[in-house]
C-alpha cells in the first residue's frame, strides 16, 4: 500500500557516512528527501550515490527502507539483500531482520523469510509481541488455511485507475473511498513520496461498473494535500476523515517541518461537507488517522504512533461523549497490537474488529485480522481471515456489511490496476471470531444408567437468569440454541415425571469445541428387591461409632432415620443388619465390635418402633473385607474406611 497516506513520519534522521563532497552532498539532499517523505525523489538520489560506487551500511539501509516502505519489494529485497551480505559483521538492527523477512515473504521466498524471522527473534529477544506471536507459527498456519476459502466473487472494483485506490467505508449505498486519481487539478497536486497525485474522497454506488460516476466530495473536504479514510454517523450529518495537517486553508507544521496525519470532523450542510474542525485528541508531531466507530457510535478506533503505544503505529480508542467532546485516548492494549504496524481499524455493527498488522503470522505484508469486542472494547482470539482477502501483498481498509456479507478491501497485489486498488467480496462462511462450545447434554437413570428421553432442560447462566428452556433431545442428547462462551459456567435444571428435579452446575471448556455433560435422575419411587442392601438404594452417609463404643451417634441415627422410614412404608419387610470393620487389631476384637454394632443398630430401631422379628442382626468383623487390606497389607486410611461398613440386606419384601 502506499505508505504516503500513513507511516510517512515513522522514520528519524539518519547519520551518513564519510564519502567526499559531491557525494556528501547527494546525500544531505536525499536524506532531507527521506525524512520528510519524499521517496521517489529520495530513491533517484540514492540510487545515483550507489552507482558512482559510494555505498555504505546506511545507504542500503535507506534504500531498503525506502522501497519496502513504498511496497516496492522486488528493489527492496536487492538493497537488503546487500546490506546483510556485505555488511553482515556489522549487525544491521533487529527490525532489519524483520523488514527483510517480510520482505522476502513478499517475493514469494518463504524459506529464506522464515530464517530471518527467526534471526530477528533472536536479536529482538523473545519476550517481544513478534516473539510471542511467532512461537505459535505452526498452529496459526493451521488457522489460517482453515480461515481460508471463505469468500466468493473476489473482483477488482471497475471503478479503479491506475493511481492509488484504496479504503472504503458504505453509507446510504454510496462507497466513499480514497483516491490519487488524476483528475484536473489534481494533476498538479503530486506527491513526490509515491510520484502519485495527492489523495481526495470520493463516492460512487456500493454496486458501480465503470459506466457509474465518481464524484469527489464537495465542500470544505477538499485541501491541496492528503484527505483519506473517511467514516459517516448513521444520520448521515457528521464525517470524521483522515487529512495532513491544514486548516482554515493553511498547511501546519510541527517543530520537524512534518505536516503529519490528523483526523478531521466535518458536518454535512446541504450535501457539502462543511464546518471541518480537528479533533481534540490529535497530537503535534505524530500521526492520527483512519478513523472508524463504534455500532453505538459512543467510541472512535483510530491508529497512531504516538507515544505509549508498542510499535509503527497501534490501534486506539476514545470515548465520544453525549455532548459530541472527545475523552482522552486509550491504547487497544498488546492484545491486539504489535512492535510493528497495526492500523486500518474497521468495527462492525454487531462489535467485530478488523484491521491490518505485518506484525503477526500472516501471508506477507499487511494482512488483515479480526477478533470480537466486548463491551468494554477487549478482544477475544484474533484471527487472521485468511486467503483469498490476504496474500503476499499488502491487504488492508477491510469492511464488511455483517447483514448482506457483502464487503471491500484494498490491495496491492499482482494483477491490480493501479498501486493500490479495491476489492469487492462476498463472504460465504463467517468467520468463528469468539470462542463458543456447543453443549451436548446426556440424562440418565441413577440405577439401571440407561438414557432418558424426554426430559425437561432449563438452562441459566451462573446468575440464575433463564436462557432457554429446551427438550430437544436427538442421538441420545440434549441440544440447545444458545451459544455457550468458552470458560463460562452456566446452570441446568433438568425435570422428568417419575424422577425427583435435578440442578447442576457445569463449567464450558477453554477452547472452541463440545463440552460433553452428563446428569444423573434418581427415580422418585425406588424398586428393590430381595437381596437388595438399603444402605446403597438410599445412598446413606457411613455410620460412624465412637471409639470402642457400640451406642448410636445422633449422626447415626440421622441415616438410620432413612433406613426406618422404608421399614415403616414397607411393614412386611424384614433385613438383616450385617456389621463389618477393617483388618486392623484382633479377629477376635474386630468380631467383638461388630456383634456389638449391629445389635445396637437393631435395638435401635426397634425403639422406633418396628417389630423386632423384622430385624436380624450379626457382626462379621473382618471376614468379609471388600479390598485386598488383609493382615498385614498395608493400605491407605481411606482403603480402611470402605472395610468398615454397615449393610441392611432385604430378607424379604
Amino acid at each position: 500500500m502506499k505508505k504516503g497516506i500513513y507511516t510517512l513520519a515513522l522514520f528519524t534522521a539518519f547519520l551518513m557516512g564519510n564519502t567526499d563532497a559531491q557525494a556528501q552532498a547527494g546525500l544531505k539532499k536525499a536524506d532531507k528527501e527521506h525524512d520528510q517523505w519524499a521517496y521517489i525523489d529520495a530513491i533517484n538520489i540514492y540510487e545515483k550515490v550507489a552507482k558512482r560506487g559510494y555505498v555504505s551500511k546506511d545507504l542500503l539501509e535507506k534504500l531498503g527502507d525506502a522501497y519496502y516502505f513504498n511496497a516496492r519489494y522486488s528493489e527492496a529485497e536487492k538493497h537488503y539483500e546487500r546490506l546483510f551480505t556485505e555488511y553482515a559483521s556489522e549487525a544491521p538492527a533487529s527490525e532489519y531482520y524483520y523488514r527483510y523477512a517480510q520482505t522476502l515473504q513478499h517475493v514469494g521466498k518463504d524459506t529464506e523469510a522464515k530464517s530471518y524471522y527467526e534471526q530477528f527473534v533472536s536479536k529482538a529477544g523473545s519476550n517481544t509481541q513478534v516473539a510471542q506471536i511467532r512461537k505459535n507459527e505452526a498452529e496459526l498456519k493451521k488457522q489460517i488455511q482453515a480461515n481460508s476459502g471463505r469468500y466468493d466473487q473476489v473482483n477488482n472494483l471497475e471503478t479503479n485507475t491506475q493511481f492509488a485506490d484504496y479504503g472504503s467505508y458504505v453509507h446510504n449505498n454510496q462507497l466513499y473511498f480514497t483516491s490519487a486519481r488524476d483528475t484536473g487539478s489534481l494533476s498538479k497536486r503530486e506527491h513526490t513520496w509515491t510520484g502519485d497525485a495527492f489523495t481526495s474522497l470520493y463516492s460512487v454506488a456500493s454496486t458501480a461498473t465503470k459506466d457509474d460516476k465518481v464524484t469527489r466530495l464537495k465542500g470544505k473536504v477538499k485541501s491541496p494535500l492528503n484527505e483519506s479514510t473517511a467514516v459517516i454517523t448513521k444520520d448521515g450529518n457528521t464525517m470524521y476523515f483522515t487529512r495532513n495537517n491544514y486548516i482554515n486553508n493553511e498547511r501546519k507544521y510541527d517543530s520537524n517541518k512534518n505536516t503529519n496525519l490528523k483526523i478531521y470532523r466535518a458536518e454535512n450542510v446541504n450535501g457539502k461537507w462543511e464546518n471541518v474542525t480537528e479533533l481534540s485528541f490529535n497530537m503535534d508531531g505524530y500521526n492520527t488517522a483512519h478513523p472508524t466507530l463504534s455500532q453505538d457510535e459512543a467510541t472512535m478506533y483510530f491508529s497512531s504512533d504516538r507515544p505509549g503505544g508498542f510499535g509503527g503505529s497501534d490501534l486506539w480508542q476514545v470515548a465520544i461523549h453525549p455532548s459530541g467532546a472527545f475523552g482522552g485516548p486509550v491504547n487497544m492494549g498488546s492484545a491486539i497490537n504489535t512492535e510493528m504496524r497495526d492500523t486500518f481499524p474497521f468495527v462492525t455493527e454487531n462489535g467485530e474488529l478488523y484491521f491490518s498488522s505485518d506484525g503477526r503470522v500472516g501471508l506477507g505484508g499487511l494482512d488483515v485480522y479480526a477478533t470480537k469486542l466486548d463491551r468494554n472494547s477487549n478482544p477475544g482470539e484474533i484471527h487472521n481471515v485468511g486467503a483469498p482477502i490476504n496474500s503476499n501483498a499488502d491487504d488492508f481498509a477491510y469492511y464488511i456489511d455483517p447483514n448482506t456479507k457483502q464487503g471491500f478491501f484494498s490491495s496491492n497485489r499482482d494483477g491490480g490496476k493501479g498501486n493500490d486498488d479495491i476489492y469487492s467480496f462476498y463472504e460465504t462462511k463467517p468467520l468463528q471470531l469468539e470462542c463458543i462450545q456447543k453443549l451436548l447434554l446426556t440424562v440418565v437413570d441413577s440405577k439401571t444408567r440407561n438414557i432418558i428421553p424426554d426430559a425437561n432442560v432449563t438452562l441459566y447462566d451462573r446468575l440464575y437468569t433463564e436462557l432457554e428452556t429446551s427438550n430437544r433431545y436427538e442421538n441420545n442428547t440434549y441440544t440447545f440454541n444458545n451459544e455457550f462462551k468458552c470458560g463460562e459456567g452456566y446452570r441446568l435444571k433438568v425435570e422428568k415425571n417419575e424422577y425427583t428435579t435435578k440442578e447442576d452446575f457445569v463449567q464450558m471448556n477453554k477452547e472452541s469445541g463440545v463440552t460433553e455433560h452428563t446428569i444423573v435422575l434418581e427415580r422418585k419411587k425406588t424398586e428393590v428387591k430381595k437381596g437388595d442392601d438399603l444402605f446403597k438404594v438410599l445412598k446413606l452417609n457411613p455410620i460412624y461409632f465412637d471409639l470402642d463404643k457400640y451406642n448410636i451417634r445422633p449422626d447415626a441415627a440421622a441415616e438410620l432415620a432413612k433406613v426406618l422410614a422404608v421399614l415403616e412404608e414397607y411393614p412386611t419387610m424384614k433385613i438383616d443388619i450385617r456389621s463389618h470393620t477393617d483388618s486392623r487389631a484382633s479377629h477376635k476384637y474386630n468380631d467383638k465390635l461388630s456383634e456389638g454394632r449391629a445389635k445396637s443398630t437393631r435395638e435401635w430401631l426397634i425403639s422406633q418402633g418396628i417389630e423386632a422379628s423384622r430385624l436380624t442382626a450379626k457382626g462379621y468383623g473382618e471376614r468379609q473385607l471388600i479390598n485386598e487390606c488383609a493382615d498385614g497389607v498395608k493400605c491407605s486410611e481411606e482403603a480402611h474406611q470402605a472395610n468398615r461398613r454397615s449393610e441392611f440386606i432385604i430378607l424379604e419384601m
